[in-house]
C-alpha cells in the first residue's frame, strides 16, 4: 500500500559540493537549510540583512550586498529604546545606535566580500506580501513592532515579482560569473495573512520562481513546498503551532535536498560530519573516565586526519574541542 505521493526531483547540475561557497538568504527556512549545512562543515553565510520573507525586500538585499551600500546613523529610527533599520531584521537592532550601525555594516562588508567568490546563492521566498510605509511608501524587510497603522500591506503580483529578480539576477551575474542560483518557495504558512492568502501568496511565489528557472540557464528550483505541502500532508510533520515544520518534516526535506543536489561522494563525507557535530554535543555521565578520554582522542585523532585529507575545509574549532576536553 502506498501512503505517499512520490515526486520527481530532478538532480542539481552542477551539484553542490564542500569546495564551493554556500550563500543563503530569505524566510526563516533558509535558516533551517543553512544550519544543517553550517553543521556538516559546508563554508555558509546565512542572511547578512537577518530573514527577508519577500521577493522584492530579498532582491533588494542582494543588490545591497553587491553595492556595499553601507548605512549611515541618521537612517535609524527607535522603537521602545531600541534603534532599529527597516532593512535588517530584529536581531541586528540594539540600544547603543553606534554599535548597531557598526554590526549592521560589518554584516554587509562580510556578505559583500562572500558572494564576491560564491559558488551558490540559495533564496528562499516566504511570502508574496510586502509591507510598505504610509509616509514615503517604502518597503520594509520588517515592522519591528511599529503600529500597523504606519504600513499598507499589499499582494505583489507575479509580474513584480518578477521584474525585482531579473533586476537582481543580471547585476548578479555580472558582479559575480561563476555564481549558481537556487530559489525554493518556504512551506511555513502565514496563516496571520489567511488561509486564503497564503495560498495566492504561495502560489504567486510558485509561478515567479519557475519563470526565473525556464529563463536563466544558472537557476534552479529545489521543491521544499511541495515535499511538505503534498508529500508528506500531514499536521504530525508541523510544530505545534501547525505552521513551522518540525525536526521530522525538516529532516525529511533536508534528506531529499542531499540526495538532489549533492554527489554521493559529499553525501558520505557530510554523513562523517554530522557524526562529528555529534560527538561535539555528547554529554558523557563521566567526563574523567578512561572511556570518555578515548572516545574524545578517537574524534580528535580523525579530525586531524580529515584536515590533511580536505585542506580546504577548517577544523580549528572541533581539534580544539577534542583536546581541550
Amino acid at each position: 500500500m502506498q501512503f505517499q505521493i512520490p515526486i520527481h526531483i530532478q538532480r542539481l547540475e552542477p551539484s553542490i559540493r564542500y569546495e564551493d561557497n554556500i550563500l543563503l538568504m530569505g524566510s526563516c527556512f533558509t535558516e533551517h537549510i543553512g544550519k544543517f549545512l553550517e553543521e556538516d562543515k559546508f563554508n555558509v553565510l546565512q542572511n547578512s540583512y537577518g530573514i527577508v520573507f519577500d521577493p522584492e525586500t530579498l532582491s533588494r538585499s542582494v543588490i545591497d550586498l553587491m553595492e556595499k551600500n553601507y548605512i549611515d546613523e541618521s537612517e535609524l529610527f527607535q522603537q521602545d529604546g531600541v534603534w532599529h533599520h527597516w532593512r535588517f531584521h530584529s536581531r541586528f537592532s540594539g540600544l547603543d545606535k553606534k554599535t548597531v550601525v557598526e554590526k549592521m555594516n560589518m554584516s554587509i562588508k562580510n556578505g559583500h566580500d562572500f558572494l564576491k567568490k560564491a559558488k551558490w546563492l540559495i533564496l528562499t521566498l516566504g511570502t508574496s506580501y510586502v509591507y510598505r510605509l504610509t509616509e514615503n511608501n517604502q518597503v520594509v524587510a520588517n515592522c519591528h513592532k511599529v503600529p500597523a497603522k504606519n504600513f499598507n500591506r499589499q499582494l505583489n503580483t507575479i509580474e513584480s515579482n518578477i521584474q525585482a529578480f531579473d533586476l537582481m539576477l543580471y547585476r548578479l551575474f555580472r558582479f559575480n560569473p561563476e555564481i549558481q542560483v537556487m530559489l525554493t518557495v518556504s512551506p511555513v504558512r502565514h496563516i496571520k495573512d489567511g488561509i486564503v492568502e497564503n495560498n495566492r501568496s504561495k502560489a504567486r511565489l510558485l509561478e515567479t520562481v519557475h519563470h526565473l528557472v525556464d529563463k536563466f540557464y544558472r537557476i534552479h528550483y529545489f521543491p521544499a513546498y511541495e515535499i511538505m505541502v503534498d508529500v508528506l500532508r500531514d499536521y504530525r510533520f508541523y510544530d505545534i503551532d501547525l505552521v513551522h515544520p518540525n525536526y521530522a518534516g525538516t529532516s525529511y526535506v533536508l534528506e531529499r535536498f542531499k540526495e538532489s543536489c549533492m554527489t554521493p561522494e559529499t553525501i558520505e563525507l557530510s554523513e562523517t560530519m554530522h557524526k562529528i557535530c555529534l560527538a561535539k554535543k555528547h554529554k558523557p555521565f563521566n567526563p574523567e573516565s578512561e572511556q570518555h578520554k578515548s572516545f574524545l582522542h578517537k574524534h580528535y585523532l580523525q579530525c586531524v586526519e580529515l584536515s590533511k585529507k580536505y585542506p580546504y575545509l577548517n577544523f580549528e574549532e572541533e581539534l580544539d574541542y577534542f583536546q581541550k576536553r
